[in-house]
């Protein structure tokens, strides 16, 4: 079956890109989900507490406004619930193929009078064929599980916090979670409350600074629906404080200082224990790794239930967890809160460009896309929420929009020029990367720690090293000097 445009995946970008592609006219394009429902990361991540850490008027969509969020920091349903509405109100899904995973992407160049096409196989056996192709995938969506020697051998439930299962009962539990990051922060202060004890093994102390997320009241609501220009003064408003942390970030590293001595100041109010206080205080500058929101995870640490452990861990037996200590630790339940393979962004799937050049071959030195989009040698492929287009200090979801008008401008190209394809220019695409690696030797996620923003090489791809006005800047639309193309080929009906 052949369609002009294919997506890969359905959360924020998936249907997103999918609603702009209806806005514009353009109906001819499907979305491959390998699940059976649409959502990414907000539909996989379902564990206790689960919540976002941008303002709710800030993740959303700027052309579908939402003025009744709940809360300043929206919960995990309530968002999976918007993007539901963002697709049945848009038309959008008629146009998604659910449990289809796809395997493999081959760039047919065409022969002759054929034009180039995407050959996209799929885990059920099918191939459909897209003039353009774009992988809405993301960063986060493939979890990764630490290699730690007996993982198998446990004899309880075991299961990764982006797998949660919902049938295990942890009440009155001995539960061990491993892992301190963004997911475990969340999960902690809930089931600390109803298991019976909570063991929580810690690699590296995470920077914690307080969430200042409640509830919105109902004359805010009523304000925000009812006077005109409220609900987008207040996204603005949000959006200029958020902005205003890359200053930090990527211009000037030594002000995150002044934000360690704030968070400093909240630990010692909030943990009285001097070792436990010792034991949060990482160990890297702040902001070189992801900073973390919550206003329950440290009271939660001092619960008489729950017990931290910082010795490294050596090994998974049958009745829990060993440290190098010679401590066995004995649980009932392990929750692996180890975050996800956030830099091998389109993996498992094999996708193969001109000349059946392999993406994870031209990526074997860490990926690379211009503006986080494009890739040299893979004509007509576009990606969202690519190499370099993560943030520290603002909401994906602007950067997301960026991203789909910069396509939108691609595929408009493709049209009124009569192209068969585009690609990336190969000089293009090597100036970018240089610049992003000179630009983001000056940012606080260079300045001294190991993260997952990092590939296995120590280099830094997934991060924007600027502001997020910047990007969309750049991405406002093509320069068709940074691409060579085709003319497509007559086709000729009888």
């Amino acid at each position: 079956m052949r369609h002009h445009v294919l997506i890969i995946g359905s959360g924020f970008g998936g249907i997103g890109m999918a609603i702009r592609l209806k806005r514009a006219g353009v109906h001819d394009f499907v979305v491959l989900e390998k699940a059976d429902e649409l959502g990414g990361t907000w539909r996989d991540n379902t564990y206790p507490g689960a919540a976002c850490d941008v303002p709710s008027h800030l993740y959303s969509f700027s052309f579908e406004r939402k003025t009744d969020w709940t809360r300043r920091f929206p919960p995990q349903r309530e968002i999976l619930d918007y993007l539901w509405h963002c697709a049945r109100k848009y038309g959008v899904l008629p146009h998604i193929r659910f449990g289809t995973e796809v395997t493999e992407a081959r760039f047919d160049a065409g022969e002759g009078d054929s034009n180039a096409v995407w050959r996209v196989s799929t885990s059920g056996g099918d191939e459909l064929t897209a003039r353009v192709l774009i992988s809405a995938c993301g960063q986060l969506n493939r979890p990764a599980l630490p290699a730690v020697e007996g993982r198998e051998s446990f004899a309880g439930p075991s299961f990764h916090s982006a797998r949660w299962d919902h049938g295990v009962d942890l009440g009155g539990k001995r539960v061990a979670v491993i892992g301190t990051g963004a997911s475990a922060i969340q999960i902690v202060p809930e089931i600390a409350r109803e298991a019976g004890r909570l063991t929580l093994f810690q690699r590296s102390a995470p920077y914690v600074i307080d969430k200042p997320d409640r509830p919105y009241r109902r004359w805010e609501k009523a304000l925000f629906a009812g006077v005109p220009g409220a609900y987008e003064l207040s996204r603005a408003r949000i959006y200029a404080t958020y902005e205003s942390r890359a200053l930090g970030f990527v211009k000037y590293p030594r002000l995150m200082e002044l934000l360690e001595k704030g968070f400093r100041k909240g630990l010692n109010e909030q943990i009285p224990d001097r070792a436990l206080r010792e034991a949060l205080v990482p160990g890297y500058p702040m902001g070189c790794k992801r900073i973390l929101v919550s206003s329950d995870y440290y009271p939660a640490l001092t619960r008489p239930n729950v017990d931290l452990v910082t010795d490294p861990i050596a090994r998974v037996t049958p009745a829990g967890v060993m440290t190098e200590d010679g401590t066995e630790h004995e649980t009932d339940v392990i929750v692996y809160a180890t975050g996800f393979h956030s830099t091998e962004f389109l993996a498992p799937m094999k996708i193969r460009g001109m000349a059946g050049k392999e993406l994870n071959d031209a990526w074997r030195h860490g990926a690379e896309a211009h503006l986080g989009i494009t890739v040299s040698g893979f004509p007509n492929l576009f990606l969202l929420y690519g190499p370099y287009t993560n943030l520290g200090h603002n909401s994906i979801i602007y950067m997301l929009e960026s991203q789909f008008s910069y396509v939108m401008g691609c595929l408009r190209a493709l049209r009124d020029a009569d192209l068969d394809w585009i690609d990336l220019r190969p000089d293009v695409l090597d100036a970018f990367g240089r610049e992003m690696r000179e630009r983001l030797r000056s940012t606080v996620w260079e300045a001294g720690c190991v993260s997952w923003y990092m590939n296995e090489e120590g280099k830094v791809v997934n991060n924007w090293p600027g502001f997020t006005f910047a990007y969309r800047r750049a991405t406002r639309r093509p320069d068709p000097r940074d691409f060579r193309a085709r003319r497509a080929t007559p086709q000729v009906t009888a």
